[in-house]
């Protein structure tokens, strides 16, 4: 096959558009590092023995990105690409267009007007489609590149009675409930496995933390979580929900016969060229099972803490601590406010030849090189107090527990930091001071909390402001007598708001960052812990000595343009 130039674009009447038009934006994904040579070879062999275009085998192979493959050819055909708002909310010309004939050739006219109809499809480079649809329907046809995920979910949008399945699915739903085989048939059928897919590689492709399936009386609700907040997706028909739990399960190796009791699982899939983790827990619910997936994407795991977006400060304390021989440091926050994260950063600083490493987790989230991680079971009696009296005969210098809930956990811990380990874990709490009224409720000595706690960091995650929609505007005098902003900084206070733009979603927000306090036992504090005093005695004592709380390293993301007031107090619940 021949080549060309990559940033000289084609048009849609070159005789040779097939083969070059593939060739030239396998050139132009690889000048832009999106795709590597090594990739493309393997690519040309399996697409010179299958007969097939190679730009095809990349993608059913999952070594490129859906959308780079588009955008290159966007860019080589000199076509518009099409995005998902771009869809019409009801069918064009379904007299004339079948819904068969474009899911076939995975086409949608997307605009019917003056000049013509406008054919959204995610092959260019099929001339035979544009050709036919102008014939049935008497206009003039121009084409955009459409993302094939977002065509595929748009088809099933608005032509959901064309899906085969569906039908045999509500004709039968109460007998599925009985017929496990039938159910694990309809799972296998091409149709779901697609929808499937078209559902897990939308989360990917968008960076969605996690997706939530979950089965209602009238309709199948799928939602994507970015950034922390959940967002609804075109949904399947609730004819399918059997089905697409159903072959979930079987992704997941989970029983697909039990519906009555919760069941976790994992999926291992090549998504983009990567290994991509899902971890799977099904719940039953009124009307099915409600399935959520967290997406576990290691290429996009960044162990570093300038990615964690804590502050200068308080990453110097961390990685002291971190460096002490022995003691206790601990993680705090509510669920999902980047705790497991903070702790493999630091691990991942840790993991030496010359230091043993061991982890106790439930679950692990993500497997470290190097470090020897083992899967909390507490269904056969491996407990973290158990699996922490076992690790501690391994002769280990670190040992990180997935999180302390119990007295036994607390004191094993403890007893394992007095004997020259160096212990990191979390625990459940609001901030960092709260911390020692929690260990003192797990019934843990006050001497020995003095003896072997070296730091608490607690933390939350807000989302971080898209750096090019961001606009900044004065703050309103409300806000600076609030928060005391002419405090904070220099001049008149100026605080960033989201706008929205297609590189954040039109959210304003694009990714998150971390915003954290640090505790750490000075002599002060030390006596008041053994005056039992309360937390709000010993966070002023810590502020007194120099700790930034929370809130106010919140406030100074917000006037540094990172984050917004409301992120901060969204995330902390802060009373001010």
């Amino acid at each position: 096959m021949g080549t060309m130039d990559p940033s000289s674009p084609l048009t849609i009447s070159d005789r040779s558009l097939p083969n070059v038009a593939a060739e030239s934006v396998i050139a132009l994904l690889e000048a832009n590092g999106q795709c590597d040579a090594r990739t493309v070879d393997r690519a040309r062999r399996v697409a010179a023995e299958s007969g097939q275009r190679i730009d095809r085998v990349l993608i059913q192979l999952g070594l490129v990105n859906e959308r780079d493959l588009a955008a290159a050819f966007a860019t080589l055909l000199n076509l518009p690409l099409a995005a998902p708002e771009r869809y019409p909310t009801v069918p064009l010309l379904p007299d004339l267009l079948a819904a068969r004939f474009l899911r076939h050739a995975r086409a949608l006219p997307v605009l019917v007007d003056e000049n013509g109809l406008v054919l959204a499809m995610a092959d260019p480079l099929d001339r035979f489609t544009p050709a036919a649809a102008g014939i049935a329907t008497g206009q003039s046809v121009r084409i955009e590149v459409a993302i094939p995920i977002d065509i595929e979910a748009a088809l099933d949008r608005l032509y959901p009675d064309s899906n085969a399945p569906a039908a045999d699915i509500g004709d039968t739903n109460d007998g599925l409930e009985e017929d496990t085989e039938r159910l694990k048939d309809l799972a296998s059928e091409a149709p779901v496995i697609r929808l499937v897919n078209q559902i897990i590689q939308r989360a990917v492709e968008t960076q969605a933390s996690d997706i939530h399936i979950e089965p209602f009386e009238d309709r199948l609700r799928v939602r994507y979580r970015y950034d922390g907040v959940l967002h609804e997706a075109d949904s399947p028909s609730v004819r399918l929900a059997p089905a697409i739990i159903s072959r979930l399960k079987i992704m997941s190796r989970l029983d697909i016969a039990e519906r009555r009791l919760p069941q976790d699982g994992r999926i291992k899939l090549a998504v983009r060229g990567s290994d991509i983790d899902f971890r799977v827990s099904t719940i039953p619910s009124l009307h099915g099972e409600t399935v959520v997936l967290r997406v576990l994407d290691r290429s996009a795991l960044s162990l570093d803490y300038a990615s964690l977006g804590l502050a200068p400060g308080i990453v110097q304390k961390l990685k002291h601590t971190f460096d002490l021989p022995n003691g206790i440091v601990l993680v705090t926050g509510p669920t999902g406010s980047g705790k497991t994260t903070t702790l493999y950063t630091g691990l991942n600083g840790l993991n030496a030849v010359s230091r043993k490493v061991v982890t106790a987790e439930d679950p692990i989230e993500y497997q470290l090189h190097g470090i020897n991680q083992i899967q909390v079971k507490p269904q056969i009696g491996l407990t973290f107090a158990t699996l922490l009296r076992s690790i501690l005969r391994q002769d280990p210098d670190v040992i990180m527990v997935g999180e302390i809930r119990d007295g036994e956990t607390a004191q094993i811990a403890v007893q394992a930091a007095l004997t020259g380990h160096l212990v990191l874990s979390t625990v459940h709490t609001n901030s960092a001071a709260s911390t020692i009224a929690r260990l003192r409720d797990m019934g843990l000595e006050d001497y020995l909390m003095t003896a072997v706690l070296r730091g608490i960091l607690a933390q939350r995650l807000v989302r971080r402001l898209c750096q090019n929609c961001r606009r900044p505007a004065p703050a309103l005098p409300e806000m600076v007598r609030r928060f005391g902003l002419d405090q904070r900084c220099e001049g008149e206070p100026v605080l960033w708001h989201p706008v929205g733009c297609q590189h954040c979603r039109d959210t304003g927000y694009r990714g998150r960052q971390a915003i954290a306090e640090f505790l750490q036992l000075d002599a002060t504090i030390e006596r008041l812990i053994f005056t039992r005093a309360d937390g709000s005695e010993i966070e002023r004592a810590a502020v007194a000595a120099g700790m930034v709380t929370m809130f106010d390293a919140g406030v100074t993301a917000a006037l540094e343009g990172t984050t917004t007031i409301e992120e901060v107090v969204r995330a902390i619940r802060a009373e001010v």
